[in-house]
């Protein structure tokens, strides 16, 4: 037990359970990871949106990444919902202090249903403080645009200049995921500032696709934790998202949440 990597997320709490920190930690345990959280803002969430936001102090914040890291510490950890500048500048500094080894940003800006969470003068500071201390990033078409001050990505070509222009900005590595653009398969593009390595699975036709990307990446950020490469990490990532989605859970009268225990269910029949 003492062996057991250990991953924190530092993010949102959906009080639904299918984002967030609840699906962070969801994913953490299903891939054989120590789950740790920082919560940076509550939220009142369910299917149908986003009904309040809560962001908690800075002091709050600063507390709990003491806490954790002077005595557990983290073999990687995982960042989502920061929603303000204050709060990415203090994340983005304890964790350099600490000397975190693995930091994988989910560049969280709109909830399914529309909500903002993420400042539009926050996106500033993710820029210039957090990106360039990241192993990996995983923006979606619109907050890669939103990073690059663009209108829009379109096109498997525009991801392919994109992710380049991402990377430019800091982050070791950019998965930038194309769930957005329409099509049989949906492929995401590794790139580690030489090669763009494709990932691609089958399109799934359901609407319950809450905490897809907070899901994603904390399955990276639990592999990196146990110490595998970035590409292995992004394989396992997009595996356990895709069964996740396959499999994904109906419940309440809105966008339902995916299913985090498909992966290791799958893994263990077969």
């Amino acid at each position: 037990m003492n062996n057991l990597a250990k991953a924190l997320t530092i993010a949102g709490s959906d009080s639904g359970g299918g984002a967030g920190i609840q699906a962070d930690i969801k994913t953490f345990q299903e891939l054989d990871t120590f789950g740790m959280s920082v919560i940076t803002a509550l939220t009142a969430q369910n299917t149908l949106g986003v009904h309040g936001v809560y962001p908690q102090t800075l002091d709050a914040i600063e507390a709990q990444l003491d806490a954790v890291l002077s005595d557990i510490g983290a073999d990687a950890v995982k960042t989502g919902m920061l929603f303000s500048a204050d709060i990415i500048t203090l994340v983005a500094q304890k964790l350099t202090a600490y000397r975190v080894n693995h930091i994988v940003v989910d560049p969280v800006m709109i909830a399914k249903g529309g909500a903002a969470l993420l400042l539009d003068e926050a996106v500033e500071a993710l820029v210039k403080k957090l990106l360039p201390i990241a192993t990996v990033i995983t923006p979606n078409l619109p907050e890669a645009a939103k990073i690059l001050g663009i209108e829009s990505i379109d096109s498997r070509t525009e991801m392919e200049q994109a992710v380049k222009e991402l990377h430019a900005l800091g982050p070791r590595y950019v998965v930038l995921k194309g769930g957005h653009l329409s099509g049989d398969e949906a492929t995401d593009l590794l790139y580690d500032g030489e090669t763009i390595h494709v990932f691609s699975s089958s399109r799934f036709d359901t609407k319950h696709t809450h905490g897809t990307g907070c899901t994603f990446a904390a399955a990276i950020a639990a592999e990196l934790a146990k110490g595998a490469s970035v590409f292995d990490a992004v394989k396992t990532a997009k595996a356990f998202i895709s069964t996740a989605i396959k499999h994904a859970v109906a419940i309440g009268g809105g966008i339902g949440p995916t299913n985090h225990h498909a992966y290791k269910k799958e893994s263990l029949s077969s």
